[in-house]
């Protein structure tokens, strides 16, 4: 395995601790994984105590997986591009306080959903938020990158389209501290086709126009529920969606996703380690 340049896991459990993770990793036979550093659905929890920041240290260097393959969510409450300027702030000190957290556990990344503007303001102003909140949190918190992931194009969300990631991009000050995950779901809900040959080249031929490889951080490797631009965030597992196992033979013999954390939030957790399992055998 040491020759093969992709690094999969999934989206493990830290419930009871970050550190708890390491392990429901290595029950995947996982090679990279993702979590969240506190409890994505409320907007304050209690600091990281020390004790648990250092057994994160010992347990992840004892597990051999690398930090550079390890990809933290932000919480999903978070809306840098708020139209209202008080959720806004709260969304900016809540994200600042997950770049610490990652940031403490020796982390150089964290996964966000750009934000919405809600109907309320042009898509322009609200990447605008974005990225002005971005390169302040770059400015509060060293070391760690920020990875927009791109949406499936439900309401009032930034970031379906990759034009729109790509001008976050632009207004980001440290062109060294942002990146981009692909969430191969979001990308077929979004109306990207990803299914046949022709399909599969043309919308990664737009991503390298709008954004481009050298900012891929990371990918959400999942099958979905729904077909090209059903606009539906409905993830299912590797194989039983509408991607087909071609897609997938594809994304596996793709040098350009080697070398960044592939993160499967695929419905089923049970069938993680066979699904690790499947995909490493369709490398060619």
């Amino acid at each position: 395995m040491s020759k093969i340049n992709k690094f999969i896991g999934a989206h493990v459990s830290a419930q009871g601790g970050v550190s708890n993770a390491i392990e429901n990793a290595k029950n995947i036979n996982a090679r990279a994984f993702a979590i969240f550093t506190k409890n994505q659905r409320r907007w304050d929890s209690k600091p990281l105590e020390e004790e648990e920041i250092l057994k994160f240290k010992k347990l992840l260097k004892e597990s051999g997986i690398s930090p550079d393959y390890i990809l933290p969510h932000n919480s999903y409450l978070h809306n840098l591009g708020s139209p209202d300027p008080e959720k806004r702030e709260k969304s900016f000190n809540a994200f600042v306080d997950e770049m610490e957290r990652c940031n403490l556990l020796g982390l150089n990344k964290i996964n966000m959903h750009p934000g919405s503007h809600l109907n309320e303001i042009s898509v322009d102003e609200c990447i605008k938020f974005i990225a002005d909140g971005i390169n302040k949190a770059h400015k509060k918190v060293p070391n760690v990158v920020v990875v927009l992931e791109n949406t499936a194009g439900q309401g009032s969300n930034i970031g379906s389209k990759f034009s729109e990631i790509g001008k976050i991009i632009e207004l980001i000050e440290d062109k060294s501290r942002i990146g981009v995950c692909i969430d191969t779901c979001h990308t077929l809900a979004s109306g990207y086709e990803l299914k046949d040959e022709e399909g599969y080249n043309k919308t990664f031929d737009e991503f390298e126009k709008y954004i481009g490889f050298k900012y891929l951080k990371g990918v959400h490797l999942n099958d979905s529920m729904f077909d090209t631009g059903s606009k539906k965030d409905r993830h299912q597992s590797i194989g039983k969606g509408k991607l087909g196992e071609e897609f997938f033979i594809r994304f596996m013999n793709d040098s350009r996703f080697d070398n960044v954390p592939i993160i499967l939030e695929t419905i089923d957790n049970t069938i993680w380690k066979e699904e690790i399992e499947y995909l490493y055998s369709l490398i060619k």
